[in-house]
């Protein structure tokens, strides 16, 4: 696949110098013949990809990395980061040429998140914006719905949420409570939303409703909703233990307003459309997960090789050794099983249980990593300013939200 002139074209916000950390971020290279994961090996990308990552590489070196610390204390990145990266190209990537897209697979996609977690910058939420939020647009909405909501927000120019979870249901998406009541050409929305990414600076929310209360799952129906709707109300945004600088909000509907044409997809569908898409979701999650570990590991293998203790390198120890090489098992056997999910979803085979058992192994996988990471960077690795304590709390979120691997058992159970 070629890459259109919106890509091909590279343009990036700033020029500035990278911020230095106590630790810096060490990624699989393609010709590092000791690196964890050998990109140029790995059989589901092509050139044209590798092009990709180095846009990708160095938009989150340029333009977040060094800034990403300040972000995390206003809890949320600047709007023009989103600008510049729709204007690098690196917004809704799968999305149709003719909204400003690249209609490219899923694996351009898949770089992005990937580099992102390379560069320990969890703030963006640009997966979600581009990869889950925008897919329903593209395959449910109407064509006024694209043409109003797809190209902005492709430029960086409105920002997607997806308000899915209640403080009361969590995981449970049939015993959600936020009703949307017919008034004529009218629905009237009430409820509350909860743990809502880009919640906060979100322009655009597909805020899922029960349109039939008694009919369980079957009477969930999504709305494409502008966040300035009067009685859409946004909350504080929420302190979590980590991803500090991705937003993240209460959402709550009072009384809200919206036409007919609202509606995203066919009534009491909507339940129907987020088993479609969740797979997706899991597999981004999955992905991401295998990314930070492997940067991670990476961050650590260069710290024990260089901190010294007992007259030499930690490395010299064997049970530092042993501990390095379980975890490039583990990793390498992981990461193997997840390109082989993308591989699947590109030819649009991956089922909901496999999507299932790649977020659980992978998340798991992740803070397993993590945890080792931070032992063995001692006391330093306790300390905020080292990406492996980052890396630590960031990653508590990967087992939860898209489903709890709890969740991701129970539906892989029923399979058995």
């Amino acid at each position: 696949m070629l890459l259109n002139s919106r890509v091909a074209i590279m343009r990036f916000g700033r020029s500035t110098s990278r911020a230095v950390r106590k630790s810096s971020s060490f990624r699989p290279e393609p010709q590092a013949a000791d690196s964890l994961i050998q990109i140029g090996t790995r059989k589901i990308y092509d050139d044209s990809h590798d092009q990709f990552r180095s846009t990708a590489r160095n938009f989150f070196d340029s333009n977040c990395r060094p800034f990403h610390e300040k972000w995390e204390e206003a809890g949320e990145v600047p709007r023009n980061l989103w600008k510049e990266a729709g204007e690098t190209g690196l917004l809704g990537v799968t999305m149709p040429e003719q909204f400003g897209g690249m209609d490219a697979d899923i694996l351009y996609s898949s770089v992005l998140w990937q580099e992102q977690a390379y560069s320990f910058c969890t703030g963006p939420g640009f997966a979600l914006h581009s990869e889950i939020v925008m897919p329903y647009i593209n395959n449910y909405g109407s064509e006024e719905q694209k043409q109003e909501w797809l190209p902005r927000m492709i430029a960086g120019d409105a920002i997607g949420c997806i308000a899915m979870t209640e403080p009361g249901a969590g995981s449970d998406l049939a015993g959600m409570r936020t009703s949307a009541k017919e008034d004529g050409d009218d629905y009237i929305i009430n409820g509350s939303k909860v743990f809502i990414t880009n919640g906060w600076m979100s322009d655009v929310c597909i805020v899922c409703a029960k349109t039939d209360p008694n009919a369980g799952a079957k009477g969930i129906s999504l709305f494409l909703v502008d966040t300035k709707t009067p009685g859409f109300r946004k909350g504080q945004k929420l302190k979590k233990m980590g991803m500090k600088a991705q937003d993240t909000a209460e959402l709550f509907f009072d009384d809200m307003r919206v036409p007919k044409s609202a509606l995203l997809g066919e009534l009491n569908k909507g339940f129907i459309a987020l088993m479609e898409e969740l797979p997706q979701e899991r597999l981004y999650i999955a992905d991401n997960g295998m990314a930070a570990a492997e940067t991670c590991y990476e961050t650590t293998r260069a710290y024990v090789k260089e901190r010294k203790a007992f007259g030499g390198p930690l490395t010299d120890m064997k049970t530092i050794r042993y501990k390095l090489a379980c975890m490039k098992t583990d990793i390498c056997v992981a990461r193997t099983f997840i390109d082989h999910c993308l591989a699947l979803h590109v030819d649009k085979q991956l089922d909901s249980q496999t999507a299932s058992m790649a977020k659980a192994m992978a998340s798991d996988l992740q803070n397993v990593v993590a945890g080792d990471c931070v032992q063995l960077h001692g006391g330093w690795g306790y300390m905020w300013e080292y990406d492996v304590c980052r890396a630590y709390v960031d990653g508590k979120a990967q087992p939860i939200y898209g489903g709890t691997n709890e969740i991701m058992m129970e539906l892989v159970a029923r399979t058995i």
